[in-house]
C-alpha cells in the first residue's frame, strides 16, 4: 500500500484536482491512500473568520461564509458527475455547521484555541469529500474519512499530541477494509480529536504528519509526498537559483532542514516513517515523472559532506550573561523553565563552557516577551550580581549547513566560515550537535540570503554528487506485483 498526500495547491483547482484524479488512477494497483489538506489558501481564510468572529464583524463572517461556499461547489461543478448532488449538500451542510461554530465565537474579544481548531477543521472536512466524489466520477470507487474519528490526541489545541496505541487501532480498523475492497479512503489531514471527541489540529503543515500517522498504522510500504516542487533541494531556489535537486536524504538530515525552515516535511512526520521505516517520497503533482527525492535510512553521499543549506528568517536572540553563573547548578534548567512555563519554543541555544553565556533563540513575535518573562524571574540573581545582562538581538536568522557526510570529516567548519567571512558578515552564535550533521550558527536577517548563496558556492553543491534517484513508479509497482 502507498499512502499518498496531496496538499492545498495540487487540490486547488479543478484542474489541480483532475490531476490527483489521473494520478491515483495511474497507481490504483498500489493500493492508494489518500490524505488531503483543505483547498490552497481555504485555511488562512478561516482563519480569518475566526479572527473577525471575535471582534464581531459579523458582514465579514457572512462574505467570507458565501465566498467558501461559491469555491466549493464551483469544485463540484467541475470534478463530480455521478453523485454531485449529494456531495453539494455535503458542502451545504458543512458550511452551516460552519456558521454555527463562528456564531458561537462571536464577540469574544479573545483568542480561544479550542473554538480556532473546530473552525479551521472545516476546510479539510470540506475538502476531502469532494476529492472522494470526483474519485467516483472516474470510476474509482472512494470514500472520505475524518480524522477526528481515527486519531487520537491530547487537548493541546493548535498543535497536538497524538496517542498512538488507540490511534493506531483505529486507523487500521477504519482504513484496511475500505482498501482490501478496493476503495479509496480519502483521509482529513491536519485535524484530530480528544479521546472525548474534542476537534484538535496537528499545527500547520500537520497533513504531513496525518500522512505518517495513517502510514505507520496500517504498515503502508512508502509514503508519497506530492507537492508543487520537484523534491527537496540543496537550497532554497529563489535565493540560490542553482540549487540542485537532491535524490536521496536520511530522515534525520530531512528532520534537521524542517527545522531550519526547509520545506521538507512537517518535523513530526520523521516519528512514525522512522519507527516503522517507511521511505517518504517527495513528488511534484504536475511533474509526476520526475524523479523526486526519497527520505530513508540511507543517505546519498555528496564529496563535500555537506548536503544543503538552508535558513530560518524572523527570529530573535537573548543572552543571558554572568560571571556568576559558572557552576550554579540548575541555572540553565531554570533559564528553559522560564521559556516552557511562557510558551515560547526555543528554535536554537548554545551556552559558553565558561558557563557564563547562554544564547536562547525563539520566533521574532516571542523575543521580547521572553526577555522581559527572563528579567522577572530572575530578578533574585540579577540583584545578587550572579547574572550581570539579559539582552536581545533582534532580526536575525539561524543559518543551517546539513549533511551526515559532514560526521569527522575534518576542515568543514573551517571552510564553512571562511565562506561566512568572504561576506563580510559577523557571527553572533554557533551550535553543533555531537551527531556533527548540522551546524548552525545566528547573523543578522539581512545577511540570511547572502550567507546561504556564499555556503552553496563554496562546497558547489550545484554539482553535488548523489545518486541516481529510482523512479517511484517502477519501485512501486515492483513492490506490488504479485500482491
Amino acid at each position: 500500500m502507498i499512502v499518498m498526500k496531496f496538499g492545498g495547491s495540487s487540490i486547488g483547482t479543478a484542474e489541480a484536482l483532475r490531476q490527483v484524479v489521473g494520478l491515483v488512477e495511474r497507481f490504483r494497483d498500489t493500493k492508494p491512500v489518500l490524505v488531503v489538506s483543505a483547498l490552497q489558501g481555504v485555511t488562512d481564510s478561516l482563519l480569518a473568520s475566526t479572527a473577525a468572529a471575535a471582534e464581531g464583524r459579523s458582514d465579514v463572517i457572512a462574505t467570507g461564509l458565501a465566498v467558501l461556499r461559491e469555491r466549493h461547489h464551483a469544485m463540484v461543478n467541475a470534478c463530480v458527475n455521478a453523485g454531485a448532488a449529494a456531495c453539494h449538500a455535503r458542502v451545504d451542510a458543512l458550511v452551516e455547521e460552519l456558521a454555527g461554530a463562528l456564531a458561537a465565537m462571536n464577540g469574544t474579544h479573545a483568542r480561544d484555541e479550542r473554538a480556532v481548531d473546530e473552525v479551521v477543521s472545516f476546510g479539510e472536512r470540506l475538502s476531502a469529500p469532494i476529492v472522494a466524489s470526483a474519485l467516483a466520477s472516474r470510476g474509482i470507487p472512494a470514500r472520505d474519512v475524518d480524522a477526528r474519528e481515527v486519531i487520537v490526541t491530547d487537548d493541546r489545541f493548535g498543535s497536538a499530541n497524538v496517542y498512538f496505541g488507540p490511534t493506531d487501532k483505529r486507523v487500521a480498523a477504519a482504513i484496511l477494509p475500505l482498501t482490501g475492497a478496493g476503495t479509496v479512503p480519502v483521509v482529513t489531514g491536519f485535524i484530530a480529536a480528544t479521546a472525548e471527541g474534542v476537534t484538535t489540529t496537528l499545527g500547520r503543515g500537520g497533513s504531513d504528519y496525518s500522512v505518517a500517522i495513517v502510514a505507520g498504522a496500517i504498515g503502508a510500504d512508502e509514503i508519497w509526498i506530492w507537492k508543487e516542487v520537484d523534491g527537496v533541494l540543496t537550497a532554497d531556489p529563489s535565493v540560490v537559483p542553482e540549487a540542485t535537486l537532491l535524490s536521496a536524504i536520511s530522515y534525520d538530515e530531512a528532520a534537521e532542514l524542517s527545522h531550519f525552515g526547509a520545506k521538507v516535511l512537517h518535523p513530526k512526520t520523521m516519528i512514525p516513517a522512522v519507527d516503522k521505516k517507511i521511505p517518504v517520497r517527495m513528488r511534484n503533482t504536475f511533474r509526476p515523472d520526475a524523479p523526486g527525492t526519497v527520505i530513508g535510512e540511507r543517505s546519498a553521499p555528496t564529496q563535500s559532506g555537506v548536503k544543503a543549506v538552508t535558513a530560518i528568517k524572523k527570529l530573535s536572540m537573548v543572552t543571558v550573561e554572568g560571571m556568576g553563573m559558572s557552576g550554579l547548578a540548575g541555572f540553565a534548567a531554570h533559564v528553559f523553565g522560564v521559556a516552557g512555563r511562557h510558551g515560547i519554543n526555543i528554535v536554537m541555544f548554545c551556552q559558553s563552557s565558561s558557563e557564563q553565556n547562554i544564547c536562547l533563540v525563539s520566533d521574532a513575535k516571542d523575543g521580547r516577551r521572553f526577555k522581559e518573562a527572563l528579567e522577572r524571574e530572575l530578578a533574585d540573581e540579577v540583584s545578587r550580581r550572579l547574572v550581570d545582562n539579559i539582552a536581545i538581538f533582534e532580526d536575525v536568522a539561524a543559518v543551517a549547513v546539513v549533511g551526515e557526510g559532514m560526521r569527522g570529516v575534518p576542515g568543514v567548519a573551517a571552510r564553512l566560515f571562511r565562506a561566512v567571512a568572504s561576506v563580510g558578515v559577523n557571527v553572533l552564535a554557533i551550535a553543533q550537535g555531537s551527531s556533527e550533521r548540522c551546524v548552525s550558527f545566528i547573523i543578522a536577517e539581512s545577511s540570511a540570503d547572502d550567507i546561504v548563496r556564499a555556503v552553496h558556492g563554496s562546497f558547489a553543491l550545484h554539482v553535488a554528487v548523489t545518486e541516481k534517484a529510482v523512479s517511484p513508479f517502477a519501485a512501486a509497482k515492483s513492490e506490488v506485483s504479485g500482491a
